[in-house]
C-alpha cells in the first residue's frame, strides 16, 4: 500500500539545547523521507535555534523553517496545519526524542483504528544527570505526580483516551472541527481534544508509540512551569466552555482546602486541626511515594529531593490554578 504524505509540525522557540536531537530523531525515522515534510514553526528565537534549523533545511529540502511572529504554541500549530500538504498531520514537541518507528506506528494506528487522533506514551527522562533533574522526571512518571494521565503513566494495550501528547491527526479533522484556539497560551491541545471527543471523535493511545520527553532540569524552573500550567488549566474556561478532566483541578481543591481551613482556623480551633491534618496527610503520602521511587531507583538521593519535586509540582500547579480562577472571575 502506498504510504500517505505526512506533515510533521514542530513548534519551537529558543530551543538550541534540544532542537537538534529532536530533528535528528525525526530524520532517522523508518518512514520514507519522500513521504514526509517537516515544518519547524519558530517563534522568532533569540538563540541559535534558527541557525540550526536553516542548516538542516539546506541539506534536507523537506525541512522548512517557518516564522511564528505571535510566538505562542497554538498559533504555531495553526500555521503548520494551514501550510501542510499531507493528509496526515503529526504534532511533535521540540523537547522530545522519538523512537525510530514513531511516525510509522502513528500512521498505522490511525488507519487501522479509523481514529481522528492517535498518540503514544511519553517517557519522561532527566534533562541533566543531576539528582534534581532525575527527581523531576520521576515525579512526572508517578501516579502521585500526574494522576490518571495515561500518556505519561503508560498502558499495556491500545485503548481510547481523552487526550494524547502531540497527536497524529487526519487533516480533515481540522476542516471539520476548526483549528486550535489561539487565545490559549497553554492547554490548547487538551481543549481541542475535549472538543473533538464531545463531538464524537475517536482518540486512540497506542503504548508502542514512544517519545522521550525532557522536562525542566531545576526545581525553581519546574515550579514556575507548574504555576503557568495551573493558570492555563483554569483560565481557558473563559474561551472554551468544555472543562478539562477532574485530575487537572485536584491541585486547586488542595490549595483551597489549605487556605480555607487555615483562615477559619484563626477563629475556630477545629479548622486549625483540619488544616494540620490535610498538610500532615499530604506529607505522609508524599514521603511514601518518594521512598518508593528511591527504593526502585536504588539511589538514596531521591528520598531527599523527590518530596520537593512533588511539592513544587502540586503547590505550583495549585497556586497557578488559583491565579487562573481569580483571573477568570475578574
Amino acid at each position: 500500500m502506498d504510504k500517505p504524505l505526512v506533515s510533521i509540525i514542530v513548534p519551537c522557540r529558543n530551543e538550541e539545547k534540544f532542537i537538534k536531537k529532536c530533528i535528528d530523531s525525526i530524520i532517522q525515522q523508518d518512514y520514507p523521507q519522500n513521504k514526509m515534510e517537516i515544518l519547524v514553526i519558530d517563534g522568532i528565537s533569540k538563540d541559535k535555534t534558527r541557525d540550526i534549523i536553516k542548516k538542516y533545511s539546506e541539506k534536507k529540502p523537506f525541512i522548512q523553517l517557518i516564522d511564528n511572529p505571535k510566538k505562542i504554541t497554538p498559533v504555531a500549530f495553526n500555521i503548520g496545519i494551514k501550510t501542510a500538504k499531507g493528509k496526515i498531520i503529526i504534532i511533535m514537541g521540540s523537547h522530545t526524542i522519538y523512537q525510530k518507528d514513531y511516525i510509522s506506528k502513528c500512521v498505522e494506528t490511525l488507519i487501522k483504528h479509523k481514529a481522528d487522533n492517535v498518540g503514544g506514551v511519553l517517557k519522561t527522562v532527566p534533562s541533566k544527570n543531576t539528582i534534581s533533574a532525575k527527581a523531576i522526571a520521576a515525579c512526572l512518571s508517578s501516579f502521585f505526580g500526574v494522576g490518571g494521565s495515561h500518556f505519561r503513566k503508560g498502558l499495556t494495550k491500545v485503548r481510547g483516551v481523552d487526550t494524547v501528547f502531540g497527536g497524529c491527526y487526519r487533516k480533515e479533522v481540522f476542516k471539520k472541527f476548526g483549528f486550535f484556539n489561539e487565545n490559549l497560551v497553554r492547554s490548547q491541545d487538551m481543549a481541542f481534544n475535549a472538543k473533538l471527543k464531545k463531538a464524537g471523535g475517536k482518540i486512540i493511545l497506542n503504548p508502542k508509540i514512544v517519545g522521550l520527553y525532557h522536562p525542566k532540569a531545576t526545581l525553581t524552573s519546574f515550579f514556575i512551569h507548574n504555576i503557568k500550567d495551573g493558570i492555563w488549566a483554569i483560565y481557558p474556561l473563559k474561551f472554551v466552555k468544555i472543562p478539562l478532566k477532574l485530575r487537572h483541578y485536584i491541585p486547586l481543591f488542595f490549595i483551597l482546602s489549605l487556605l480555607i481551613s487555615l483562615t477559619l482556623g484563626i477563629f475556630f480551633t477545629l479548622f486549625l486541626w483540619l488544616f494540620l491534618f490535610i498538610l500532615i496527610f499530604y506529607l505522609i503520602v508524599n514521603l511514601y511515594f518518594s521512598a518508593k521511587i528511591a527504593y526502585n531507583k536504588k539511589e538514596l538521593g531521591y528520598l531527599f529531593v523527590t518530596p520537593f519535586a512533588f511539592i513544587y509540582r502540586h503547590f505550583g500547579y495549585g497556586i497557578g490554578s488559583l491565579i487562573g480562577l481569580i483571573k477568570l472571575i475578574l
